[in-house]
């Protein structure tokens, strides 16, 4: 297959892999990536994985690399903080949850860190679309939840105030029955206690009622 057929074939993916190329030529040499690698035709992203070497790089695209490259996951913790708008830091680690084990990846084009969570704790999120395309991320609601689920250090309320949580924007857009929904399945008490104290901090008026 020459390089002009091979990328007609795949020219819809944002990413493609080894197994990807398999369907479309059960006999492809990988001699050629390693050619086409040095000809600057196409990029190694992580083994196995690849792009072509002028696709734009932004954040959609590497919200959905990094959804493919290790599966299951889906966009949480810091990053989708940043993406939600509840954090004022900017993220250049691209965070993610799995149900399989801790692991990061340095690639070319960004750092891709995933958490282990166990397989119960693996729902709360949404598919994103763009230009026909789509990537999973947290809820506002579920990436809060994991990042304290995933952070057990962070339990007083100095601790969150140091955070610079934006309150005001947490509250406006979060669903109160979907976030205690979502705390219910998590089944930890040590969690809602300082859930508790993280609500306090953001809405002190309230009565809260979740410890």
């Amino acid at each position: 297959m020459k390089f002009i057929q091979f990328k007609e074939a795949l020219k819809d993916f944002t990413i493609f892999s080894i197994h990807d190329i398999k369907m479309l030529e059960l006999r492809f040499h990988r001699r050629r990536l390693r050619e086409w690698q040095e000809k600057g035709y196409i990029r190694k992203v992580i083994k196995g994985w690849y792009i072509f070497s002028e696709l734009e790089i932004n954040e959609n695209i590497l919200f959905e690399i990094a959804n493919r490259i290790y599966m299951p996951s889906y966009i949480s913790l810091e990053m989708a903080l940043s993406y939600h708008g509840l954090i004022p830091e900017i993220t250049y680690e691209v965070t993610s949850v799995s149900t399989r084990r801790t692991y990061a990846f340095e690639t070319p084009i960004a750092k891709f860190i995933y958490r282990a969570l166990k397989p119960d704790l693996f729902f709360g999120y949404e598919i994103v679309s763009y230009n026909n395309k789509s990537f999973k991320i947290a809820t506002i609601e579920k990436a809060v939840l994991d990042y304290f689920y995933l952070n057990p250090h962070l339990a007083s309320h100095d601790d969150f105030t140091s955070l610079r949580f934006n309150a005001e924007t947490f509250l406006n857009k979060f669903r109160r029955k979907k976030w205690e929904s979502f705390l219910a399945k998590f089944s930890n008490k040590r969690l809602l206690q300082r859930i508790s104290i993280f609500m306090d901090t953001v809405d002190p008026r309230q009565e809260q009622n979740y410890a």
